[in-house]
């Protein structure tokens, strides 16, 4: 049958406050894909999922989803920590895998999960680097790959989020990898993509607690800064904060030798202005899944047309656009030295 009248059964694992994004998404959006199953250890976001979805199958254990046969593709928003296996155990269950950045938190075990994704070809694995179905993001490596700022050298990049007085990130610093690994593994990957994928040869980083001291804890920081040095000559300058008071601002700046693109610098929810007695603003996206909406939606059409196998040249060309295995390997060996150099206070060479 073809993909035009056969759309690819999801089962989405995990739903948690993107996890729920993603089900709706592919519920909803992906007109390839059919979202047939749920997995969630909570009762509450099962039963979420029983108000907010057509009907899925609802599982408490991946191990059962992972027998359903009418699954063909499973969508992992679970904890960085559980990603590597998950994967490997979906592969062996001949599914599909579309899974959250990053690959791991371990460097080992991202090697492992390359090694067993070689053993099965037929099936696609996709890492979620969203930024790279951006359409302002598309746009600069299009204008970059033309050669309108001529050789690029430079990339200065943040990802940055509104302050959270709850404290979400603090209860998961323990298994989050740490500022560097959950937030500015985006900023790596896009730096590597727009600078023409050059390996990382040394690495510096610093950081403050400028307000959420349980972080301390966990040796992680809540304002991060870092500088990447490439072999060819090529630089990379980060920064990630939790403590924004204007809400989720994601932006880079790529510096050539003819030019300078910069994308997203004001980051607007919308284009509406607003003059009055305290000057003139706008308003700011309150959150990364707002920035990022149409990426999210982008991406998922294009792992669900290549996943289906019947995508056209078109479709092919933009699910290459995203991120390979390799990619989230380099972009966590990175973020593992980041994170060393920020515990040592110390330069990491790679």
């Amino acid at each position: 049958m073809s993909a035009a009248t056969q759309r690819l059964r999801v089962g989405v694992v995990g739903l948690g406050r993107l996890g729920k994004r993603h089900a709706e998404n592919l519920a909803y959006r992906v007109p390839g894909a059919a979202l047939v199953a749920a997995c969630s250890p909570l009762e509450d976001e099962r039963e979420w999922a029983r108000d907010a979805l057509p009907e899925p199958r609802l599982y408490s254990d991946y191990a059962d989803l992972l027998a359903d046969a009418d699954v063909e593709a499973v969508w992992l928003v679970t904890p960085s920590s559980l990603h590597a296996q998950q994967i490997v155990d979906a592969l062996r269950a001949g599914k599909h895998v579309f899974c959250e950045k990053p690959l791991s938190l371990d460097l080992a075990e991202c090697e492992r999960v390359l090694t067993e994704a070689a053993r099965y070809p037929h099936l696609q694995t996709t890492i979620g680097f969203m930024r790279r179905f951006d359409p302002s993001y598309k746009d600069a490596f299009d204008r970059i790959a033309a050669g309108q700022i001529g050789r690029p050298f430079l990339v200065r990049s943040q990802t940055t989020d509104r302050n959270d007085t709850d404290g979400f990130f603090v209860r998961f610093a323990g298994t989050s990898g740490g500022i560097f690994l959950d937030c500015t593994v985006h900023d790596i990957d896009i730096a590597r993509w727009l600078l023409g994928k050059p390996r990382a040869k040394r690495v510096f980083a610093a950081g403050a607690v400028a307000l959420h001291e349980g972080l301390r804890e966990f040796g992680d920081v809540d304002n991060g800064v870092a500088i990447c040095e490439f072999e060819d000559g090529k630089l990379a300058m980060f920064y990630a904060s939790r403590t924004q008071a204007h809400g989720n601002d994601t932006h880079s700046e790529v510096i050539g030798t003819a030019g300078t693109l910069a994308i997203g610098r004001n980051p607007r929810a919308n284009r509406v202005e607003i003059y009055d007695a305290t000057g003139i603003r706008n308003e700011c996206t309150p959150s990364f899944f707002d920035r990022f909406e149409d990426a999210f939606l982008h991406e998922a059409r294009a792992f669900v047309a290549v996943a289906q196998g019947g995508a056209d040249s078109a479709g092919n060309a933009a699910a290459q656009a995203g991120a390979t295995l390799a990619d989230a390997l380099e972009a966590t060996r990175i973020g593992i030295a980041l994170r060393q150099s920020l515990e040592s206070g110390q330069a990491v060479t790679l």
